[in-house]
């Protein structure tokens, strides 16, 4: 309850005012608050005035400015020292040692003792030098007083004035003088100014070193806004890297731990340098520390990056500027050049830039590829680029499957062969009998005559973990998922993987989140490109590039989702990865669809023309087993080679494709199996006709793919 009382009452004086005007008044019962101390109040002001803006910048300039002076007298002392000593030959000695390179320190070894060698000689010279001196100076000065009184005899003769024989000893003896009042009037002076301009020299070395602790730094020097990489500051990052081996070797080797580090290279947006390390550290030991590593040289995780080149015991750094990796790398050469086209066999497609800032070019030749990534990173835009590129060179075909279907592969119609759009099992199906297809056409090609050249096939499935994880089975059980050996969709892409290339039929998938139920080992490691957007865990790296690329330094684990958007690994011989590394980081160009459908519509006026299936036609259905009693006719047992024969010339469309494979599949699920006579395969009438009439009994029946 409220501590006020409202009273109520009528002022005593009418006179004054009206009897009738009543007057409020509020009567405070409360205790009247006690002032604040003085002591309470002056400690506030003294914690506003020591947290006010101004006075933490004014006591960081003046410890900054401080410490800038006091380290640049120890900095210049150690110079001193150090050319007066041998301690920077015992330095280098201790880092050659530390690196394991003895016929350095042998070298710096010997410079030590030729130095303590010349060092000996000027002290023993020290011991005769006052004796000698003495002797010059005595001997000097007895011929210059000659020598002047000479020239007074000289000058006197010429003037015939006696008193010019001491002239020059008197302007001598008067330039002295001068020389005194000069000392005397400056000394003062320079008692007063000289040790101020010591101080300045010092301060000098000490700000050029920025000798002062973080705390005391400009922001700009603190954050590490722009700072260069120097070869101290990567020792010093190293050194505080938290590897006990590693700082004890520093250590070590004082300010010759940059013996460790080879030339720094401008690489792009960005710096690179190859880094020796010490003997008992390994570069394992380096790569597991990026984040660390990073925050040490004032630059975000992204921004630097650790590979291992070829050199034993060596890391290869490279820093980027802070910030450059945020930028934008431009538009993709095929939006800009209207005129470019492409070589499917010697040709590079335009992909993006490497981190150095230089054209990253791709070949596909001859290559299946594997693009995987979290969802929402730039994957399809990153495979359909090549397939734009591609799509400029007329002679490629393209089968293409879009297990998305939302439409960014629409601009391929009138382009590709077959393009299937759509998420559901339906779509699954007709990709899956697209890339069956696909493996026909392959077979067709490998059976030709030897020397017979065929156009680029590109089956491309983007979304393949649909494919893979697809639970819908055929009229025979087998599922079209899955990675088991009558899976259909994986068992025709492993066909694909293992003799499409040869036939140039290559197989391009693009994949989310690789795990082994959406993409199998056996399929990622078919792939000869393999790359990698930003993923989640360094297994799912280790999947999408295997485990040589990553051992190698590759990490898409470590992209930033979202911010790294588009920004690719690379594992391949196709592209310009550095010697001594496994796989490239590169940037691509992001062609958004204005653009894509400008350039398939260069691709298709240089085309005659495509007609684009959205589903796979299927043929009448045939009961195969009675297909294959019928043209068993009232034979025995046939040759298998001779059944084949019958039925593609009973159906083309149905068996024209078929081998032995398929012959026997239907014939094993029936329990009708081929069996070896006289050395050749044969088919038994016998058991085709009881294997019908077990089946019809059944009300079973078997249909032809």
């Amino acid at each position: 309850m409220s501590d006020n009382v409202v009273h109520l009452h009528k002022d005593p004086e009418p006179a004054a005012q009206d009897a009738s005007v009543t007057t409020l008044t509020v009567v405070s019962d409360a205790p009247t608050p006690a002032p604040v101390p003085l002591w309470v109040r002056s400690g506030r002001a003294v914690k506003r005035f020591a947290t006010d803006e101004k006075t933490t910048t004014t006591v960081r300039a003046v410890a900054r400015h401080g410490m800038y002076t006091f380290n640049g007298g120890r900095i210049v002392a150690r110079r001193t020292w150090d050319g007066r000593t041998g301690s920077r030959y015992e330095r280098m000695i201790r880092a050659a040692e530390a690196a394991g390179n003895h016929e350095l320190a042998e070298e710096w070894e010997e410079r030590l003792q030729r130095f303590r060698d010349a060092r000996h000689r000027r002290r023993m010279d020290l011991l005769t030098s006052p004796v000698d001196v003495a002797k010059g100076a005595a001997i000097g000065t007895g011929m210059s007083i000659g020598t002047l009184v000479a020239l007074g005899i000289v000058m006197a003769l010429n003037t015939k004035d006696v008193a010019d024989v001491i002239t020059p000893l008197t302007a001598v003896i008067e330039f002295i003088g001068l020389l005194i009042t000069i000392v005397q009037v400056v000394w003062p002076y320079a008692v007063t100014l000289g040790p101020l301009f010591a101080l300045l020299a010092l301060w000098s070395v000490g700000r050029k070193q920025q000798a002062a602790p973080n705390w005391a730094l400009p922001d700009n020097v603190r954050n590490g806004e722009g700072e260069p990489i120097t070869p101290s500051i990567v020792v010093k990052a190293l050194r505080d890297l938290g590897v006990p081996a590693l700082a004890r070797a520093i250590k070590e080797m004082g300010d010759a731990g940059a013996s460790m580090l080879g030339p720094i290279r401008i690489a792009g947006c960005g710096v690179e340098v190859d880094v020796t390390l010490p003997s008992g550290v390994s570069t394992v030991e380096v790569q597991q520390r990026r984040r660390k590593l990073a925050e040490n040289l004032t630059r975000h995780e992204h921004e630097v990056f650790i590979t291992i080149p070829q050199a034993a015991r060596t890391v290869r750094l490279w820093v980027a500027d802070s910030g450059a990796l945020d930028e934008p790398i431009g538009p993709s050469p095929l939006v800009t050049d209207e005129t470019m086209t492409a070589d499917y066999a010697k040709g590079r497609a335009p992909w993006g830039q490497d981190l150095r800032g230089d054209a990253a070019a791709l070949s596909l030749y001859q290559r299946h590829l594997l693009i995987t990534g979290l969802s929402n990173q730039g994957k399809t835009v990153a495979l359909r680029s090549l397939a734009l590129w591609l799509s400029l060179d007329k002679s490629v075909q393209f089968l293409m499957g879009d297990l998305k279907g939302v439409g960014d592969w629409a601009m391929f119609d009138g382009l590709a062969t077959t393009l299937i759009q759509g998420p559901t099992d339906e779509h699954v199906i007709q990709v899956t009998e697209m890339v069956e297809g696909a493996v026909d056409e392959m077979n067709r090609r490998i059976q030709a005559p030897p020397g017979t050249t065929f156009p680029p096939l590109i089956v491309l499935v983007d979304e393949a973990q649909v494919a893979f994880m697809c639970p819908a089975k055929d009229e025979d059980k087998r599922p079209y998922g899955g990675a088991k050996a009558n899976s259909r969709y994986f068992m025709a892409v492993r066909k694909i993987h293992n003799q499409g290339r040869a036939v140039n039929v290559l197989m391009w998938q693009g994949t989310q989140d690789p795990t082994n139920e959406n993409l199998p080992k056996l399929v990622r490691e078919g792939a000869h490109t393999r790359a990698s957007l930003a993923l989640g865990t360094e297994s799912q790296a280790r999947m999408a590039l295997g485990d040589k690329a990553v051992d190698g330094g590759a990490a898409p684990n470590l992209l930033r989702p979202g911010l790294d958007r588009g920004t690719l690994v690379v594992a391949s011989d196709g592209i310009a990865i550095p010697a001594g590394q496994s796989s490239i980081t590169v940037r691509t160009h992001y062609i958004d669809d204005d653009g894509a459908e400008a350039i398939t519509d260069r691709a298709k006026a240089i085309r005659d023309g495509v007609t684009t299936l959205h589903a796979i036609e299927r043929g009448e259905e045939r009961d195969s087993l009675a297909d294959i009693a019928s043209v068993l006719g009232e034979s025995s047992r046939v040759r298998t080679k001779d059944v084949l024969t019958r039925l593609a010339n009973l159906n083309q469309d149905a068996y024209g494709g078929w081998s032995f494979i398929d012959l026997k599949r239907v014939l094993d699920d029936a329990g009708a199996e081929p069996y070896k006579s006289d050395g050749v395969m044969v088919v038994a009438r016998d058991r085709v006709a009881r294997a019908l009439a077990n089946r019809d009994g059944d009300g079973s029946a078997s249909a032809a793919e």
